[in-house]
């Protein structure tokens, strides 16, 4: 896409403003436990209450080792080849392959799973992030990559009449600019640092909401591998739709500047709340 601005920054042209609605949806819309109970016609959100807490710290073990090797794929391994980045869909089947492994082995098998699915998602987030125009060359850019694993969670931190995605931006912001910076002074040598930690535990606890819808649906008898390849699926797809949405996002940011673009997300948000509470 290209990030040149247009001859009127004071609004979006027609295209422009589609694939923000587009974004809206997306973003404010269904979230990964919905998905989830739509696959397994259970009520996933009830089952996430009955989680035993040896369950739950195992969970947060996992995606802390998850955050950190997915910090050193993003930090040494995004925009490195020039080989084409494969489609979509091949990461969606490589993730089905691992959700159906880890369906049959059940939550023994998290530790190793969680790393590969995670690490497929983020390649394949990195090629979004190249064709809605980001350069990964750039610390903010890949740093950007690593936020939609924050993004995918339900929001919590939303003040009244603040929408969900832009409060868990700002959630990260400070986290998310100071680790730019940092990186972008010291490069590799600052990935260690404290704000580097920061920013790991503050992606974490928000991924670590969505893992642990995914290991509650994986709890239901009736998922087993099958349903476990299921699962893993729509985590992945749930992952690239919020990262398409996201960049999108950026991408009008760039073009517009983020104070229009902010603007009309919520304007376009109020009307998709309306349209729901109006039963359309």
């Amino acid at each position: 896409m290209s990030s040149l601005a247009p001859a009127n920054p004071q609004e979006l042209n027609a295209r422009d403003e589609r694939a923000l609605i587009s974004a809206v949806v997306i973003l404010e819309g269904k979230s990964f436990v919905g998905r989830l109970t739509d696959i397994t016609g259970e009520p996933v959100s009830q089952l996430l209450k009955r989680l035993p807490a040896p369950v739950a710290n195992q969970i947060n073990r996992a995606v802390r080792h998850t955050m950190t090797q997915a910090l050193q794929v993003a930090l040494y391994k995004m925009g490195s080849s020039r080989l084409p980045e494969p489609p979509p869909l091949l990461f969606q089947f490589a993730s089905t392959v691992t959700g159906g492994v880890s369906g049959f082995f059940g939550m023994a098998a998290l530790a190793l799973e969680l790393p590969v699915t995670t690490t497929l998602m983020l390649r394949s987030i990195a090629g979004i992030a190249v064709r809605h125009g980001e350069q990964l060359d750039q610390p903010a850019a890949r740093l950007a990559c690593l936020e939609v694993f924050a993004l995918g969670a339900p929001g919590k931190h939303a003040l009244s009449g603040e929408t969900s995605y832009y409060a868990a931006r700002a959630f990260l912001a400070k986290t998310v600019s100071e680790a730019a910076q940092v990186l972008l002074e010291r490069g590799l040598a600052g990935s260690s640092g404290p704000v580097i930690v920061d920013l790991i535990a503050s992606i974490g606890s928000r991924f670590g909401v969505v893992v642990s819808e995914k290991v509650a649906a994986g709890a239901i008898p009736i998922v087993g591998a099958i349903g476990g390849a299921a699962v893993n699926l729509a985590f992945m797809q749930h992952f690239q739709q919020v990262a398409g949405a996201h960049f999108v996002v950026r991408h009008l940011e760039r073009r517009y500047g983020p104070a229009l673009v902010r603007t009309r997300y919520q304007y376009f948000d109020d009307q998709r709340k309306a349209r729901i509470d109006a039963g359309l």
